[in-house]
């Protein structure tokens, strides 16, 4: 793959020039801290009510992910994040382990989900949910290099290059959920690096020539082997359900979005009471921990915990947006653009497959659904956030 041009200079990002205020509480971002501590103590309460119920989650799994991702976040907090600028290369192959590691021998399982997406260590861990803090370090760390003008195509080829590498690995599992979280977090980065508009559209065309070849590719495999070979059975129920969701078979492929839809009208203003859903209570919901975890809050807290949980997240969102464009380089602006950017996709994916509008997928709910490396994860991430805001000398007014 051909090199990128060296780091001069990464002063270009939006703010650095403007004039700041002293901080009131130096290291620490109160109000973001303020804000993670609510929403996390939400999720666990509401995780909490979803686990007490099925043998084969442990809330003390979910606790110790906590724990362990606070211990993260302050070291990664501490970090001075610019040292990692250089790193692009060292970033790539990481993401290239820890995606095709589930296909080692021995090593590597389906977990029975379908995709070969984890590996077991004594635990089951999943490599491409840590590859998430890589993807985004490699994306910023390529985009940056550039200043802010991502405008010759040749270097754009070859940053998007660089960008797509993390993407063709995941989908050799294939995990099209975090495969799209890769895509995102990619696409972010190039806007915020400068990439041209006209740049920017090639590739969305070309993409959507691209899934409609896979489509194509894959019917014409199954007319000739009986089996589908590029996308599973299961992806394409997904989708199937997504578009015809009034003639979906509700027994089988429409099972999971009518329960979901259920689970969450039921619940009404104010819900049934934390404990007191039926939905998964009675073994209904399917993976009601992890992929539903909406549907449980909606039904127990109604629509008034529903609107509390967005408003965390419009919280979280906008102070970490503000600490984006009060950065003193291009380099901290896009990573927290990048994390920024994925929380959101999640959010938007999870809650609007719950309620019809997204195609299924499995993709959590960040800081709710359950999962201890999951959350270990997005601690990383809030460290690197923090890490941006305590090492720029002034904020913006």
């Amino acid at each position: 793959m051909a090199s990128l041009p060296q780091i001069s200079s990464l002063k270009s990002a939006p703010g650095a020039s403007r004039r700041g205020r002293e901080r009131r509480f130096g290291w620490i971002n109160l109000p973001f801290v303020v804000v993670v501590a609510a929403l996390v103590s939400y999720g666990l309460v509401v995780v909490y009510s979803a686990v007490s119920v099925d043998p084969d989650y442990s809330f003390s799994r979910q606790l110790a992910g906590v724990a362990a991702g606070v211990v993260l976040m302050a070291a990664v907090w501490r970090l001075d994040y610019r040292r990692l600028a250089e790193f692009t290369n060292v970033f790539l192959v990481i993401n290239v382990v820890l995606i095709l590691s589930p296909h080692i021998p021995g090593l590597g399982t389906d977990a029975g989900m379908g995709a070969k997406s984890w590996i077991n260590v004594g635990m089951q861990i999943q490599p491409g949910e840590f590859a998430k803090i890589t993807v985004i370090l490699l994306d910023a760390s390529v985009v940056s290099r550039y200043g802010g003008k991502l405008e010759d195509a040749g270097e754009y080829r070859k940053a998007l290059a660089y960008i797509l590498v993390p993407f063709a690995c995941i989908m050799t599992q294939p995990d099209l959920g975090t495969g799209l979280v890769y895509l995102f977090i990619g696409a972010v980065a190039l806007v915020m690096g400068g990439a041209r508009p006209k740049y920017l559209l090639i590739t969305l065309v070309a993409g959507i020539v691209a899934i409609a070849c896979v489509f194509a590719v894959d019917d014409a495999i199954k007319n000739s082997t009986g089996e589908y070979k590029l996308l599973k059975q299961y992806q394409r129920n997904r989708l199937f359900v997504f578009l015809n969701q009034d003639s979906a078979d509700l027994s089988s492929e429409g099972y999971n979005l009518k329960q979901a839809q259920i689970a969450i009208g039921s619940g009404g203003l104010f819900g049934k009471g934390l404990f007191q859903g039926t939905q998964h209570s009675l073994g209904l919901l399917p993976e009601a921990p992890t992929d539903f975890i909406f549907c449980v809050l909606a039904e127990e807290l109604g629509f008034v915990g529903a609107l509390v949980l967005l408003a965390l997240y419009v919280a979280l969102i906008l102070i970490s947006f503000r600490i984006a464009m009060a950065s003193n380089d291009l380099f901290g602006m896009v990573i927290v653009m990048c994390i920024v950017g994925m929380w959101l996709f999640q959010i938007l994916e999870n809650i609007g497959m719950d309620c019809g509008l997204m195609p299924i997928t499995g993709i959590p709910l960040p800081f709710v659904s359950y999962g201890s490396s999951f959350m270990v994860v997005n601690f990383v991430l809030l460290g690197l956030i923090g890490s941006v805001w305590s090492h720029n000398a002034t904020m913006k007014r």
